[in-house]
């Protein structure tokens, strides 16, 4: 098996309106069942995927949160990759009008048309920190907190860098996603400027794409 990591987004890759089918859910067990290793690259917050994905068991890692939190299900181990926003912020986007706002153990999250309400608490406050599209979704996040970089600490703690990896996504935050593995991987509903960067992208959409792509890997293929 040429592929020995797998790094997957999960709305809109793995799962189809939050869930994911069992057909997925049988590919990823496959692919554990070979060797492989799964970590779930999300921009989720932990809680809020626990609600709908009841099988993180089946991952190594979970990195949250759009980077900036790393959980290991094995363990019951959860580690902030960055340091919290003040409150201040939450505060001035509730005053600006911003409707309505996810605050993370880290991220702060808000949806369009309130983009320019971010970018403008963001300047009036002094922080650092970018602002990362999920097609409708605004996340905010420390400076230099992305996918990639939560990937790497993941692949770091799990002992698993040395390992060629495929990551898979549909959505803008995944960019940085498919450029820090070995292969990028853009399901067939991806948008146009991840499948630009993506080395291949698959005939099935979200969950299928992602059985897709494993059983490639488990035939030497992809």
């Amino acid at each position: 098996m040429d592929y020995r990591v797998i790094a997957t987004d999960y709305d809109g890759t793995l799962a189809t309106e939050g869930t994911v089918d069992d057909a997925t859910l049988a590919a990823l067990e496959r692919y554990r069942n070979s060797g492989g290793y799964l970590i779930l690259v999300t921009g989720r917050q932990l809680d809020d995927l626990f609600q709908v994905f009841p099988h993180s068991h089946l991952f190594q890692g979970i990195v949250a949160e759009n980077g900036a939190v790393f959980h290991q299900p094995h363990q019951d181990n959860v580690k902030l990759l960055a340091e919290p926003f003040p409150a201040t912020l939450v505060e001035t986007l509730k005053a600006s009008g911003a409707d309505p706002i996810d605050q993370g153990q880290v991220m702060v999250a808000t949806w369009e048309p309130h983009g320019d309400a971010v970018h403008q608490a963001i300047q009036s406050l002094g922080l650092s920190a970018a602002v990362i599209l999920n097609k409708r979704a605004v996340m905010i996040l420390p400076q230099g907190v992305n996918k990639a970089s939560g990937l790497a600490v993941a692949l770091a703690d799990l002992n698993l860098a040395h390992l060629p990896s495929v990551g898979i996504g549909d959505a803008e935050n995944d960019l940085s996603l498919l450029q820090a593995c070995h292969r990028g991987v853009a399901v067939a509903n991806a948008l146009p400027e991840l499948k630009a960067i993506a080395h291949y992208t698959t005939q099935g959409e979200r969950g299928a794409g992602v059985q897709e792509v494993i059983q490639q890997i488990l035939n030497n293929q992809l």
